[in-house]
C-alpha cells in the first residue's frame, strides 16, 4: 500500500558472554517495547523482523509482526542483499528501517512524525545521523536497487545518498531520535531514564547495575561553570545542545567522526591526537592531566583503541565500559579502564553513542537552565 510505512527491524547475533547475554535480554525487550508503539501507529502497516532468536521472534510474532526467522544465522550473512531482497519481494513502497535496539526512548508521536515526514515527501531519505545512521526512511522503497547493497547498515545511509544522488534530510534532534542502545554505557543511562518502556524496566531493574560513576558526572553536568571533557567522534549538534541547556565549560577532542562508516577503522587507518598523547606520557599521567583540566569526562574509547590497533572482543569492550576491569584480560585496556575507574573524576566511557544521544538524553533529563551559557 503507498500510504503506508513499513517498519524493517533486523536483530541478530551470537553472544558468547555473561554481559553480552545481558545486553541482549535488554535489547529485547527495548525491540519489544518498541514494536507496542508502532502497532499503535496507524500509518505503519507491516512490521518485519529478521532474527535468528528463536525466543525473541515467538514472542514478536504474537504481537503481529511478520517474522523472518533464521536470515541473520547465516555463515555469509549480508546486510544489503538480506535488506534488498526483503524490499522487492514484498514490493515495499516507504521504508522505515531500524536495528533491534536503536530508538529505545521513542515515542509514539516521534513514530508517527516518522511517517508523516515519509508520505508527505517525494523522493526522499532521512536518518538520525549524517555520518552513521541507526534509523533510515526511505522513498520509494525501489531505492535500494540503485546502489550495491551495502554489508553492514551503519552505511545504509551513506550508501543511499551517495549512490542514488536524493536529498537526505535529518530527523530532529530529540533523546527519542537519537539515543541508541549500543554498550553498556548506553544502558545506563537507560536505567536512570523515566522514559524506558515496561519491558524494558523490568529487566533493567533485575540487573546489579553501578551508576556511581555517571551520577558523579551528572552531578557536574548539573554545576555552574565546571569544566566537562567530551573525547571521541563529539559532533556539532551536542556541543550545541549543551551550550544552549546546561551552565557548563566545555574542553573538546573531537576526532574520527564516521570512521566506521568510512571504512577507517576496518582499514587500520584511525589516528587520533589523544591517542599520541597518551603514547608518549603514558596511561597514569594522561588520566592526571585529564584530571587537572575537567571536573568529569565523557570518553568515547573506540577511537583510542583503533588508534592503538587493539581489537578487544565484544565482552571485553563491553567489561571496559561498565569499568570492569579486573576481568579483562587485554593488558591494554585492562590499564586504560583501571585508570579511568580509579581517576578522582568520574569518567564515563562508551562509544560514539555516548557522545551523541547519550549525552542528549542527560541533558534533557537534567533540564535547561535559564541562563544559557556561550562557551569561549
Amino acid at each position: 500500500m503507498e500510504n503506508v510505512v513499513n517498519a524493517v527491524i533486523f536483530e541478530g547475533g551470537d553472544p558468547s558472554s555473561e554481559i553480552e547475554r545481558m545486553m541482549v535480554a535488554v535489547r529485547h525487550a527495548v525491540l519489544l517495547d518498541n514494536i507496542d508503539k508502532m502497532k499503535q501507529v496507524p500509518f505503519i502497516g507491516t512490521i518485519y523482523l529478521l532474527t535468528n532468536y528463536r525466543d525473541l521472534a515467538e514472542e514478536a510474532g504474537l504481537l503481529g509482526v511478520k517474522v523472518l526467522k533464521n536470515r541473520l544465522s547465516e555463515k555469509q550473512f549480508h546486510f544489503g542483499k538480506i535488506f534488498a531482497d526483503l524490499i522487492n519481494r514484498e514490493h515495499l513502497p516507504n521504508v522505515f528501517y531500524m536495528g533491534g535496539a536503536s530508538i529505545p526512548l521513542v515515542t509514539i508521536q516521534e513514530l508517527e512524525e516518522i511517517c508523516t515526514l515519509l508520505l508527505n515527501s517525494g523522493t526522499i531519505i532521512y536518518a538520525n545521523n549524517a555520518q552513521s545512521a541507526d534509523i533510515i526512511a526511505f522513498t520509494p522503497g525501489s531505492l535500494i536497487n540503485k546502489i550495491e547493497p551495502p554489508a553492514l547498515d551503519n552505511i545504509l545511509g551513506f550508501a543511499l545518498r551517495d549512490g542514488t544522488g536524493v536529498e537526505q534530510r535529518l530527523f530532529r534532534h530529540s533523546p527519542g531520535f537519537l539515543f541508541d542502545l549500543d554498550t553498556p554505557a548506553d544502558l545506563l543511562i537507560l536505567a536512570g531514564s523515566p522514559l524506558a518502556g515496561p519491558r524494558t524496566r523490568r529487566v533493567i531493574d533485575s540487573l546489579n547495575l553501578d551508576l556511581s560513576r555517571l551520577e558523579g558526572a551528572k552531578s557536574v553536568l548539573r554545576g555552574d561553570y565546571e569544566e566537562v571533557a567530551l573525547l571521541g567522534r563529539v559532533g556539532a549538534p551536542i556541543i550545541a545542545h549543551i551550550n544552549q541547556n546546561l551552565k557548563v565549560r566545555l574542553r573538546i577532542f573531537s576526532e574520527e567522526r564516521g570512521m566506521k562508516a568510512l571504512g577507517r577503522e576496518e582499514r587500520g587507518e584511525v589516528i587520533s591526537m589523544m591517542g599520541f598523547f597518551l603514547e608518549e606520557v603514558g596511561v597514569g599521567k594522561f588520566i592526571a592531566y585529564l584530571e587537572k583540566v575537567a571536573r568529569c569526562a565523557f570518553w568515547d574509547t573506540r577511537v583510542l583503541m583503533a588508534h592503538l590497533k587493539q581489537r578487544p572482543s565484544t565482552e571485553e569492550r563491553f567489561l571496559s565500559d561498565l569499568g570492569y576491569w579486573q576481568e579483562i584480560k587485554n593488558p591494554v585496556i585492562k590499564e586504560i579502564t583501571r585508570a579511568a575507574v580509579e581517576s578522582q573524576i568520574p569518567i564515563v566511557c562508551g562509544a560514539h553513542s555516548l557522545l551523541l544521544g547519550g549525552l542528549w538524553t542527560l541533558v534533557d533529563e537534567i533540564g535547561p537552565t535559564h541562563n544559557h551559557w556561550q562557551n569561549s
